[in-house]
């Protein structure tokens, strides 16, 4: 496979052990992996997925606020030329009030590949990174 990963925390969202544990799984899953860390400003993401050109770019966190930060951190990679097409997934707690169909379904229709919330998250992100869906000439997966 051998695909480059980016994976970052959100703006707002300073927990690690989360990119850790997703960390391993991809590297487990054969992928090649860069760790951003937690509290990555959407200019630095940015900044780096055109420094590295990823094959998909995995946003994670942890505190409640994904809903917000993630359009934010995708507004500010699709403001570049060269980011427009990239993937990007987000997954984890996405709102304080745990999985609401309407907040996945509002970051997907923002452009999100896809969106991992809910009790089968890990699984549907397993399915997810063993399919073609990182090749970024094959569009989004769905």
């Amino acid at each position: 496979m051998n695909n480059l990963v980016l994976l970052s925390g959100t703006a707002s969202d300073s927990h690690t052990w989360n990119l850790v544990y997703l960390q391993l799984l991809l590297e487990e899953a054969g992928h090649r992996v860069i760790n951003l860390g937690a509290c990555v400003p959407p200019v630095l993401l940015a900044d780096e997925c055109e420094a590295e050109q990823p094959d998909l770019v995995v946003l994670s966190t942890v505190n409640g606020h994904g809903y917000q930060d993630g359009p934010r951190a995708l507004a500010e990679l699709r403001s570049r030329p060269g980011l427009v097409a990239m993937p990007v997934v987000i997954g984890g707690k996405l709102g304080t009030g745990g999985p609401e169909p309407v907040q996945a379904n509002a970051l997907r229709a923002a452009g999100f590949a896809e969106v991992f919330d809910d009790d089968t998250a890990i699984t549907r992100f397993r399915e997810f990174i063993t399919t073609n869906a990182l090749c970024r000439t094959a569009g989004t997966a769905s």
